[in-house]
């Protein structure tokens, strides 16, 4: 995907000599939770909105340059690389560097992740299984070996949660064969995390069936 069409230049990166009240003002005009900082032509950091409300309105960028956040994505970075950068920082701006460092514009964060919105792992009609196993244990290919050997397409998998030395995998299938990749998966020693109606009503009925076992040997 092409993300240097979303480089954008509405807002100039502030000169360090800036006084604070001027960015405080700006900041109180903005959604943005960063503003550019620059030295002379030079890209030199972010600052962010809650640690400029808290500085003396009275001085001068330069004067609070350690509380400067370095970050940056290229021109040519991937578009997944840009959302992960996007999460480290706990921005919705994202400075774009290009070469010899040179400043080229910054992403917003709502025009990267209509990217992602339109990619089939969100806007194709499909099932969601979450499934879970021992960071040791699981494998990309084992999980699309299990999904493919069902004859039903994928759609996109992500590691979604990785907790106590076990790794959650979200998948997304064609909207066929749900319960019966659901038992594959636990054939493999898998742990479904997800609920899934078929999957439930199987349950159920084994439940009533040993209720009713329980009944005639009464």
């Amino acid at each position: 995907m092409n993300t240097q069409q979303y480089i954008i230049n509405d807002i100039k990166p502030f000169e360090v000599t800036t006084k604070i009240k001027d960015v405080q003002n700006m900041f109180n005009q903005l959604t943005s939770s960063h503003i550019l900082v620059k030295k002379k032509a030079e890209y030199i950091g972010c600052i962010s909105e809650n640690d400029v409300h808290s500085f003396d309105g009275n001085k001068l960028l330069s004067d609070y340059l350690i509380a400067l956040e370095y970050f940056f994505v290229r021109d040519n970075t991937n578009w997944l690389d840009i959302l992960e950068a996007f999460a480290l920082h706990n921005s919705n701006i994202m400075p774009v560097l290009g070469k010899d460092n040179k400043y080229l514009g910054y992403y917003e964060l709502s025009d990267i992740m209509s990217l992602f919105n339109n990619t089939p792992f969100l806007n194709e009609v499909g099932g969601i299984i979450v499934v879970e196993k021992g960071i040791r244990e699981y494998s990309f290919s084992e999980i699309c070996q299990i999904i493919e050997s069902n004859d039903v397409k994928i759609l996109g998998v992500i590691i979604s949660k990785i907790e106590n030395d076990n790794i959650q995998a979200t998948i997304k299938i064609g909207n066929t064969g749900m319960n019966a990749i659901v038992q594959t998966f636990r054939r493999y020693n898998y742990n479904i995390i997800s609920n899934h109606e078929e999957d439930k009503f199987l349950e159920d009925l084994k439940d009533r069936s040993k209720y009713l076992d329980r009944y005639l040997n009464i």
